[in-house]
């Protein structure tokens, strides 16, 4: 049986100064770190957003990009189908000339009845509409004056004539309108003018 040394008696071991104060410098910067991490964290998930929003910006400025693209082909393709139809029903004109000729003498009758029609509808779907009429105002954007006169019934320059007419594909004028116009006599307005005053003394 073991003795016991009297007067001595055992304690548990305590850390002596230096050890204490390093456990309690573990202890204050292990939530440090936590922090660090989240705060790590929060920096790439805001480099996340902030790559997130220049790319759809980016994808939205493609598409934009993409869209004016395919306005533009289609326009230019508008335009183009429109000169080549153009193109062609100029040079089918002369053609229509002749037959509102021959029509006129009375020469369109058989088979080339049947020809001048069909051309003439085949025409009218492509878009060509004719125009010019005697007695219409004349307008220099779609009239062209051939001849000229003077005429006392009339009140403006009018078109007294059709010499040829003119052709439009929509807005656009292929062939303006070729016509004889007649403007007011030399001072017919001025005597109208008198006799319009005269009445109007006379009636009161």
């Amino acid at each position: 049986m073991s003795e016991e040394t009297p007067g001595f008696e055992e304690k548990p071991d305590v850390p002596s100064g230096d050890a204490a104060e390093a456990a309690e410098s573990t202890e204050d910067t292990a939530a440090p770190a936590g922090d660090v991490a989240d705060t790590a964290l929060l920096a790439q998930l805001d480099q996340a957003r902030t790559a997130l929003s220049e790319r759809t910006a980016d994808l939205q400025r493609l598409q934009a990009e993409y869209q004016n693209y395919r306005r533009r082909v289609e326009r230019d393709r508008v335009t183009v189908k429109e000169i080549a139809v153009a193109s062609l029903l100029t040079e089918l004109l002369p053609v229509l000339d002749d037959i509102g000729r021959a029509r006129e003498h009375g020469e369109v009758v058989g088979g080339f009845k049947s020809v001048a029609e069909s051309l003439e509808t085949v025409v009218a779907k492509m878009g060509l509409q004719q125009f010019g009429k005697e007695g219409e105002p004349f307008d220099p954007t779609i009239h062209e004056a051939l001849m000229h006169s003077y005429a006392p019934d009339v009140t403006e320059t009018t078109c007294v004539a059709i010499l040829q007419p003119g052709y439009r594909i929509g807005e656009r004028t292929v062939r303006p309108a070729r016509v004889a116009v007649a403007e007011p006599q030399p001072g017919a307005q001025a005597k109208a003018e008198e006799s319009d005053d005269s009445s109007e003394k006379d009636s009161e």
